[in-house]
């Protein structure tokens, strides 16, 4: 399917003149997965005293005045030719649906983060812009901050952090689950975006609804992935179909299905957003790695924070700050020494400024084994990558562990009661 033929200045201008900002340059940085847009880097100029003081604000820099060029961000979404249609595709819906959320991220939520929590500020959105639909159908756009001056230093592609980076990640996902678990709009429910399917079924009858973020952030959560699970239910070579997907005796789920359950937002006091990628090509760091931007958030919403770090533990976390390099990995393994220092320094941060604990280490552990149970899932019906070896070491262990079973039970069984 080829991409539609738009010039990104042709958006970008009009979007900048409504503040009072006149595009400079506009230079394409690279193509959408499955040619669904672009970002692209441009620059814009200030005309007037009050945009220069709010664009100053927004990029972290002083203001000087009139004429003051600033960097950002443009990313534009439009839809290869033939997909404007495909209202049942999953695939197509679910990246359709994430960028919408992101749109409501750097609109509505950024702006309540705290200054502390590096993330791109939203200058100039289509969301909510009746006028853009008539020009430009099926279009979406965000101007935002470029961080780059201020994070130099991109993440690669599948590729390993190195220690100082590892504990400016954390810090950063600390301060992200931390600080966003007060913005979550009290059994506000309806605003949420519903896994793909569903929310376009919804829409069909409620079009005013799940205009806010995903109500399960984070795109590799079961209920999202019912083919590649039945797929791998189906697949007898794998050691996962049966470990998995197989429902025991007694029980009317699989493991699969109850880790599911346990991770869907219902309300409890340690749920935030998370990011829901988290991973090294998605983010940026200063020059010394101490500090750590985290970008493309497509898929935020709700949920518990140890679900970002059991890919960012398995995908960019060096091997050897998790088990000792100097041992090889056994077939069983239970927490070792690095994987719990990196867990509680973590949780630490977390914490900071609460006068109690609200989530006692006995309960933050089984949420993490939990999420390595789900992530395991996700890349057995997927394909592996990162720190396979260890993870699926460590999720042989926890589903050998009566006493993490007993507790799953015991934790479904409290939700449905």
């Amino acid at each position: 399917m080829a991409p539609i033929n738009l010039d990104p200045s042709r958006v970008a201008r009009p979007m900048l003149a409504r503040h009072s900002l006149d595009l400079v340059s506009c230079t394409t940085l690279q193509t959408l997965w499955a040619g669904y847009g672009h970002i692209c880097a441009i620059t814009a100029r200030a005309t007037t005293p009050e945009a220069a003081t709010r664009l100053s604000a927004l990029c972290g820099v002083a203001s000087q005045g009139i004429g003051t060029i600033y960097p950002l961000i443009l990313k534009l979404i439009a839809p290869p030719r033939g997909t404007t249609g495909a209202t049942e595709e999953e695939g197509h819906l679910r990246k359709m649906f994430s960028y919408e959320v992101e749109q409501c991220f750097y609109s509505e939520v950024v702006p309540q983060l705290a200054d502390t929590v590096a993330v791109a500020r939203c200058v100039a959105s289509t969301r909510g812009m009746a006028e853009r639909e008539a020009e430009f159908p099926g279009l979406m756009a965000t101007i935002m901050v470029d961080l780059r001056p201020r994070f130099p230093v991109a993440g690669g592609r599948r590729s390993a952090l190195s220690p100082t980076q590892v504990h400016g990640a954390l810090a950063w996902l600390a301060g992200f689950h931390g600080g966003s678990r007060n913005l979550r709009p009290d059994n506000n429910w309806e605003a949420y975006v519903l896994p793909p399917l569903q929310e376009s079924r919804r829409r069909q009858t409620r079009p005013d609804a799940g205009n806010g973020l995903w109500l399960n952030g984070g795109y590799t959560y079961l209920e999202t992935r019912r083919k590649e699970y039945a797929a791998l239910a189906q697949d007898t070579e794998s050691e996962w179909s049966d470990a998995l997907c197989r429902e025991s005796d007694g029980d009317s789920m699989s493991v699969a299905e109850m880790v599911a359950l346990v991770l869907s937002p219902c309300g409890r006091p340690m749920e935030s957003y998370i990011h829901g990628d988290v991973k090294s090509e998605n983010l940026f760091t200063t020059t010394q790695g101490t500090q750590v931007a985290f970008f493309d958030f497509q898929y935020v919403g709700l949920g518990l924070g140890v679900c970002d770090l059991a890919k960012l533990f398995t995908c960019s976390v060096p091997l050897e700050m998790l088990v000792d390099a100097g041992e090889p990995l056994p077939e069983q393994l239970t927490m070792q020494a690095g994987e719990k220092r990196l867990l509680e320094w973590y949780r630490t941060r977390l914490l900071e400024g609460e006068a109690s604990d609200p989530y006692p280490w006995e309960l933050f552990q089984r949420h993490w084994e939990v999420a390595l149970v789900d992530w395991c899932r996700f890349q057995a019906s997927w394909g592996f990558w990162g720190n396979t070896e260890w993870l699926e070491a460590r999720v042989r262990s926890i589903l050998n562990d009566q006493e993490w079973r007993d507790w799953l039970k015991v934790d479904i069984s409290s939700r449905s009661g």
